[in-house]
Protein backbone atom coordinates (compact mmCIF):
# COMPACT_ATOMS: atom_id res chain seq x y z
CA UNK A 1 0.00 0.00 0.00
CA UNK A 2 1.70 3.27 -0.94
CA UNK A 3 -0.01 5.61 1.52
CA UNK A 4 -3.50 5.71 3.77
CA UNK A 5 -5.77 8.30 1.83
CA UNK A 6 -8.46 6.63 0.33
CA UNK A 7 -9.66 7.62 -2.92
CA UNK A 8 -13.20 6.08 -3.45
CA UNK A 9 -15.76 5.35 -1.33
CA UNK A 10 -19.73 4.05 -1.05
CA UNK A 11 -22.61 5.58 -0.09
CA UNK A 12 -25.47 3.73 1.02
CA UNK A 13 -28.48 4.70 -0.57
CA UNK A 14 -31.55 2.18 0.73
CA UNK A 15 -31.30 0.13 3.16
CA UNK A 16 -31.15 0.59 7.33
CA UNK A 17 -30.05 4.07 7.08
CA UNK A 18 -29.36 5.83 4.16
CA UNK A 19 -26.59 8.05 3.85
CA UNK A 20 -23.65 6.46 5.62
CA UNK A 21 -20.29 6.69 3.62
CA UNK A 22 -18.03 3.42 3.75
CA UNK A 23 -14.13 4.78 2.42
CA UNK A 24 -12.18 2.22 0.62
CA UNK A 25 -8.41 1.69 1.23
CA UNK A 26 -5.91 0.66 -1.11
CA UNK A 27 -5.98 -3.39 -1.90
CA UNK A 28 -8.99 -5.41 -0.98
CA UNK A 29 -11.76 -4.42 0.87
CA UNK A 30 -14.54 -6.95 2.63
CA UNK A 31 -18.25 -6.06 2.39
CA UNK A 32 -20.27 -8.12 4.90
CA UNK A 33 -21.43 -8.18 8.14
CA UNK A 34 -19.42 -8.50 11.37
CA UNK A 35 -19.21 -11.28 13.14
CA UNK A 36 -16.52 -12.54 15.29
CA UNK A 37 -17.64 -16.29 15.54
CA UNK A 38 -16.56 -16.67 11.89
CA UNK A 39 -13.82 -14.48 11.98
CA UNK A 40 -15.98 -11.85 9.86
CA UNK A 41 -14.40 -8.49 10.75
CA UNK A 42 -15.11 -6.58 6.64
CA UNK A 43 -13.68 -3.33 6.22
CA UNK A 44 -17.54 -2.31 4.55
CA UNK A 45 -19.75 -3.67 7.39
CA UNK A 46 -23.46 -3.55 6.45
CA UNK A 47 -24.59 -5.10 9.61
CA UNK A 48 -26.93 -2.28 10.40
CA UNK A 49 -27.99 -1.52 6.70
CA UNK A 50 -29.12 -5.13 6.47
CA UNK A 51 -32.45 -5.37 8.11
CA UNK A 52 -33.79 -8.24 5.87
CA UNK A 53 -30.47 -10.17 7.06
CA UNK A 54 -29.83 -10.79 2.72
CA UNK A 55 -26.02 -9.75 3.38
CA UNK A 56 -23.85 -12.81 3.95
CA UNK A 57 -21.18 -12.48 6.17
CA UNK A 58 -18.45 -12.12 3.42
CA UNK A 59 -20.44 -11.14 0.78
CA UNK A 60 -18.13 -9.46 -1.81
CA UNK A 61 -14.86 -7.57 -2.17
CA UNK A 62 -13.71 -4.90 -3.76
CA UNK A 63 -10.13 -4.36 -4.91
CA UNK A 64 -8.54 -0.78 -5.22
CA UNK A 65 -5.42 -0.70 -7.11
CA UNK A 66 -2.81 1.31 -7.06
CA UNK A 67 -2.93 2.98 -10.53
CA UNK A 68 -6.54 3.48 -9.33
CA UNK A 69 -8.47 1.00 -11.19
CA UNK A 70 -10.91 -0.86 -8.79
CA UNK A 71 -12.92 -4.09 -9.16
CA UNK A 72 -15.73 -5.84 -7.05
CA UNK A 73 -15.78 -9.73 -6.72
CA UNK A 74 -19.05 -12.08 -4.97
CA UNK A 75 -17.80 -14.20 -2.70
CA UNK A 76 -20.30 -16.87 -3.82
CA UNK A 77 -23.32 -15.14 -1.32
CA UNK A 78 -26.46 -16.54 -1.00
CA UNK A 79 -28.71 -13.46 -2.57
CA UNK A 80 -26.07 -11.94 -5.00
CA UNK A 81 -24.54 -8.98 -6.22
CA UNK A 82 -25.54 -6.73 -8.64
CA UNK A 83 -24.12 -3.44 -10.57
CA UNK A 84 -26.52 -1.26 -12.28
CA UNK A 85 -28.99 -3.43 -11.81
CA UNK A 86 -27.88 -5.92 -14.29
CA UNK A 87 -27.22 -10.11 -14.25
CA UNK A 88 -26.09 -11.32 -10.74
CA UNK A 89 -22.57 -11.03 -10.72
CA UNK A 90 -20.90 -14.54 -11.16
CA UNK A 91 -19.32 -16.01 -8.10
CA UNK A 92 -14.92 -15.33 -8.03
CA UNK A 93 -15.12 -13.48 -11.29
CA UNK A 94 -13.73 -9.91 -11.17
CA UNK A 95 -15.97 -6.78 -12.60
CA UNK A 96 -14.33 -3.39 -13.24
CA UNK A 97 -16.15 -0.39 -11.59
CA UNK A 98 -16.71 2.87 -12.55
CA UNK A 99 -17.38 5.66 -10.63
CA UNK A 100 -21.39 6.29 -10.33
CA UNK A 101 -21.96 2.75 -10.36
CA UNK A 102 -24.84 1.32 -8.55
CA UNK A 103 -23.73 -1.82 -6.35
CA UNK A 104 -26.68 -4.13 -5.07
CA UNK A 105 -25.14 -6.36 -2.19
CA UNK A 106 -28.61 -8.51 -1.02
CA UNK A 107 -31.17 -5.71 -0.64
CA UNK A 108 -28.84 -2.64 0.47
CA UNK A 109 -27.97 0.20 -2.52
CA UNK A 110 -24.59 1.54 -2.27
CA UNK A 111 -23.36 4.12 -4.97
CA UNK A 112 -19.19 3.36 -5.84
CA UNK A 113 -17.93 7.33 -5.62
CA UNK A 114 -15.00 9.54 -5.84
CA UNK A 115 -13.65 11.29 -2.49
Amino acid sequence: MSNSTTKYKLLSLKGGIAGVVFPLKEGSNLIGRWDPESGSFPEVNLDSEDVDAKVSRKHAKIDVSENGSATIEDLGSLNGTYINRGPKLTAGVKCKLHIGDEIIIGKVFLKFLEN
